[in-house]
């Protein structure tokens, strides 16, 4: 069977999968199934002609059927019938077996030396040139009947000779019974012949149109072999206009630049992306095929825009409408345009670079002001937007200055913050205006870069305003108060809460921004080094302020700080007030407002223990920050979710959600002054979920790593939260581990930073931690005097997570004393409590430590309680602790229930689920190391992993993976 020419053989594409042309694959799947056929396969370039008829001919369907591939090329003088020639040549060896006996078929032979031999001899000439052109055309069509039943593909039949396309056309006539053919056209390519023969033929046409924006997530998906979030496929969609040859050359660059893994978090990497070389060069070769005056239209047409408008246009060039609507025609046809409600525009961003950049430097600014000027010119509002670019690119710094902050103000009036931070970086940086200018701008940019997500670039403009221009001290304090929130915002808790604080001296005249700034400095989970009581004194004093202010919205403020304040030690206040300020108008009229507060008090409530408290707080923030198109929290409710999730149990695909959230954080720049390492505020909560999740699930190296690093950097920047909980956790892991000594310092550092902040129902945990340290190495009574400072410290606090560990902790140290009945109901008590919060993994720990002091004395329910710890840990996937407890139950003879009977599961020859995960990187040529790196395990563990599936599977080697574990089918 003779072979088909790779440049229609799916693997091609660097996609694996064909993604979203199943109905075009079926429908060209049905026409070969049924000949004879004529099929015209039509599209723009680069939309995947070629690609779809590749998947045709390496399906089964076709596996008896020869195919033959010939291809047009794009040559000054084509040869005749060169294609069809090409396609005759590869059915070599078939002729070879079977030679064709029809006379007429020698008339090819001339034309086809290298398969001459297996044709009939060749016939005498004819002196009538188009008598011996009809004999060449049916001594083709019997060539093509004898190898029948045939498909026949011609590629790119827009550039075939004139003689290809008249055979085509006497093909349509006198086609084979058994002979399908299929014929790619460039869509735009002006009229052919063969299109007019085809359309008194029985032909269809399958029309390919570009990707839509989740099919081009779907390829870029199959490509980089991740998921692709919404915002980095909208972005690559609105860069290649949906054409998968773009696509692909776009993602083939990115590697480049960022490792794989990181590429779909970062949608801002494709922005100042050069154009890949392949690309480039096709786009400049249309360029070239225009006529010299519809190229300088052309190029004019970039510099205005994307999608540029005629009458500017016509102005900008001085050429007449005829002449520009010529010169569109003429690109359109060479497709860099396309029609775009009813009028031109760029067929993508790509091609639009590529125009742009063939302009002269000095041509370029000079195309930029006449642009700029005609804009001004035009009737209707003032496009400032367009001006500000137009006058920054044409040179034009005081022009530019003044347009960009008109359009930041504009902007700004209608909640986009991240558009307005973005002019007014811009005019700061760009366009060097005066001192009072730069002091109004900076201003400005202070306010929208918080939810404009441009700290980093802010963040240096406002410390040298305030480091270098002698400012009145209401600016100087609004800078500061500014320049606090963004180092918050970025990581730097400490760096952020001293600059806030050293605004309030300069903000005592402007009691709105007062209060703000002291409501700030009420968060008392934000800076380490700050006790409660500070923050209650900031809370009068922002409530004081508040009142100077008469604003309705400072006082919601306040009102707010107050009520995280009460929540974090548990006050039961804390939920009247919330309660009230959820049903407040002038909270509800300000929807980001609301949205925070309320993601805010989630966490909150996680932070004590009440995760169903927190997921309708999760749920009334989700529900008004996607009502405001409040972007910028989205990843904040995921994050929350995460945890709330965590909390309650369900931890199901947690680690993956998580390895997705931990993905954005590659986009975060590097924080001023190395101040937060590589961690934003955010970040520092998903490392903590994970390493928590990981000190459950294993392994227990990585689970050590992750949350050693949350301390360090959460220690390095002065971020209370998390610090106390993942030292707490970090305690709680080396406890396992068996190292009291690691367990009791972490537990001890964590009670250092409680006693800092006096908040102790943030650490109850740890003093249980420092316990249990305790009571491991026989010196349980020297926590006494601290589990009663504990019990004085939270007392009656609605806190369920600090009080089921100040239970606990008593209940250890009367057991150390030998009482073991009160210390037994102490340990029913917290796990009810627990129980009763829907902390799933806190109660099946207490009920685990219940059933092995009961074991251990020989009580009858003992081993109930160990196997219902055993049930819940295994629900959860928390192997680590399936380990620990099956030894537990083995030392006392309690019967381990399947399937953990014998310890861990070892799943037989069936395999885990982070076995499946780790073969099926495995199968798809993923190394240990990269696999490890996407798992956030070990390189050791994967390794250990990879030989457990070998095993199981009987394989061999990696090299037998792929067709063990083959990938999900398109669309599954």
């Amino acid at each position: 069977m003779p072979l088909v020419p790779p440049h229609v053989a799916p693997t091609d594409s660097r996609s694996a999968v064909l993604v979203g042309r199943r109905a075009e694959l079926a429908a060209l799947r049905a026409a070969v199934a049924a000949p004879p056929s004529l099929v015209l396969v039509e599209g723009e370039a680069g939309v995947g002609k070629s690609r779809l008829v590749g998947e045709l001919l390496a399906t089964p369907d076709l596996a008896g059927v020869r195919r033959l591939v010939g291809q047009c090329e794009l040559l000054q003088e084509p040869l005749p019938l060169s294609p069809l020639l090409d396609a005759f040549r590869l059915a070599g060896p078939d002729l070879a077996l079977s030679p064709p006996d029809n006379p007429v078929v020698g008339a090819l032979a001339p034309l086809l030396p290298e398969v001459a031999a297996h044709l009939p001899a060749p016939l005498p000439a004819l002196s009538d040139q188009l008598a011996e052109r009809h004999r060449v055309f049916r001594a083709a069509i019997a060539l093509l009947d004898h190898l029948s039943p045939l498909v026949l593909v011609l590629e790119d039949v827009h550039w075939a000779d004139g003689g290809t396309q008249d055979f085509l056309a006497f093909l349509a006539t006198y086609q084979p019974r058994d002979l399908s053919v299929i014929l790619t056209v460039r869509s735009g390519a002006g009229p052919l012949p063969v299109r007019e023969a085809f359309a008194r033929a029985p032909a269809r046409s399958i029309r390919l149109a570009p990707l839509r924006p989740p099919e081009v997530a779907q390829l870029a998906g199959s490509i980089l072999r991740t998921d692709v979030p919404a915002a980095f496929a909208t972005s690559l969609y609105e860069k290649t206009g949906g054409i998968p040859f773009v696509v692909e050359e776009v993602l083939r660059t990115l590697p480049e630049h960022l490792p794989a893994g990181e590429i779909p978090g970062r949608p801002d990497v494709l922005a100042d992306l050069a154009v890949p070389t392949v690309l480039r060069d096709v786009l400049l070769h249309r360029l070239s095929s225009l006529d010299h005056e519809a190229q300088e239209i052309l190029r004019a047409a970039a510099v205005v825009g994307m999608t540029p408008d005629e009458g500017i246009l016509a102005e900008v060039t001085g050429r007449g409408p005829a002449e520009i609507a010529a010169a569109l025609a003429q690109a359109q046809a060479a497709g860099l345009l396309h029609e775009h409600d009813g009028g031109c525009r760029f067929r993508h961003r790509l091609a639009w670079q590529i125009v742009y950049e063939s302009v002269a430097t000095s041509s370029r600014r000079w195309l930029h002001l006449k642009t700029a000027r005609a804009l001004q010119s035009a009737p209707g509002p003032r496009p400032l937007a367009q001006l500000a670019h137009h006058f920054r690119h044409a040179g034009s710094a005081a022009e530019f200055v003044a347009n960009a902050e008109a359009a930041a103000d504009t902007a700004l009036a209608h909640g986009n913050d991240a558009t307005a931070a973005r002019f007014l970086l811009q005019a700061l940086q760009l366009g060097e205006p005066a001192g009072e200018v730069r002091v109004r701008l900076a201003v400005k940019l202070g306010k929208a870069a918080v939810d404009g997500l441009a700290q980093t670039q802010a963040v240096p403009i406002l410390e040298t305003l305030l480091a270098t221009e002698p400012l009145p001290a209401h600016l100087r304090g609004e800078l500061r108060f500014a320049l606090g929130r963004l180092l918050r915002q970025h990581g730097a808790a400490r760096a952020g809460y001293l600059q806030i604080e050293q605004a309030v001296p300069d903000l005592a005249d402007r009691p709105g921004l007062l209060g703000r700034a002291l409501a700030a400095l009420a968060a008392p989970e934000t800076v380490v080094d700050r006790h409660f009581r500070e923050h209650a004194v900031r809370c009068d004093q922002a409530e004081e302020a508040a009142r100077r202010s008469g604003e309705r919205g400072v006082h919601v403020a306040v009102r707010i700080a107050r009520a995280s304040l009460l929540l974090e030690q548990g006050d039961p206040a804390s939920w009247r007030l919330i309660d009230e300020l959820l049903r407040d108008d002038a909270l509800r009229s300000a929807p980001r407002e609301h949205a925070r507060a309320c993601l805010n008090w989630a966490q909150g409530a996680l932070h004590i223990g009440q995760p169903r408290q927190a997921e309708a707080l999760l749920a009334e923030g989700r529900r008004t920050a996607d009502q405001a198109e409040y972007l910028r929290l989205a990843e904040v409710v995921e994050l929350v979710a995460a945890a709330v999730d965590h909390a309650l149990g369900r931890w199901k695909g947690l680690t993956d959600r998580l390895r997705r959230l931990s993905g954005f954080h590659p986009a975060v720049p590097q924080p001023p002054h190395g101040t937060a390492s590589h961690f934003a505020a955010a970040s520092f909560d998903i490392r903590l979920l994970h390493g928590a999740l990981l000190a459950a699930t294993g392994p227990a190296e990585e689970a050590t790593a992750s949350l050693g690093d949350v301390v360090a950097v959460t220690e390095r920047v002065g971020a209370v939260w998390p610090l106390i909980s993942a030292r707490t956790t970090l305690s709680r892991l080396l406890l396992t581990l068996g190292d009291a000594e690691g367990a009791a310092s972490a537990a001890t550092a964590a009670l250092a930073d409680v006693r800092a902040k006096g908040n102790w129902v943030w650490g109850a945990e740890s003093v249980l931690c420092l316990t249990d340290a305790l009571d491991a190495v026989g010196r349980a009574d020297e926590a006494g005097p601290l589990v009663d400072e504990l019990g004085a410290g939270i007392g009656d606090a609605d806190a369920p997570l600090a009080q089921a560990a100040l239970l606990s902790a008593r209940a250890v140290l009367l057991r150390a004393r030998g009482d073991q009945q009160p210390a037994d109901r102490l340990l029913v008590a917290a796990y009810t409590g627990l129980g009763e919060a829907g902390l799933r993994y806190q109660e099946a720990t207490a009920r685990e430590r219940l059933g092995r002091w009961r074991c251990e004395r020989g009580a009858a329910d003992g081993g109930r309680m160990l196997e219902d710890a055993l049930r819940s840990y295994g629900e959860l996937g928390a192997d680590r602790d399936v380990a620990r407890i099956c030894r537990t139950m083995r030392s006392n003879g309690v019967s381990i229930p399947y399937p953990w009977r014998g310890g861990r599961p070892s799943h037989g020859r069936v395999l885990s689920a982070r076995e499946r995960e780790v073969a099926l990187l495995a199968a798809n040529g993923r190394t240990n190391q990269e696999i490890a790196e996407e798992l956030f395990l070990s390189r050791r563990t994967v390794e250990s992993h990879v030989a457990s599936v070998l095993r199981k599977l009987g394989c061999r080697s990696r090299r037998e993976l792929p067709a063990m574990m083959p990938l999900p089918a398109d669309g599954e």
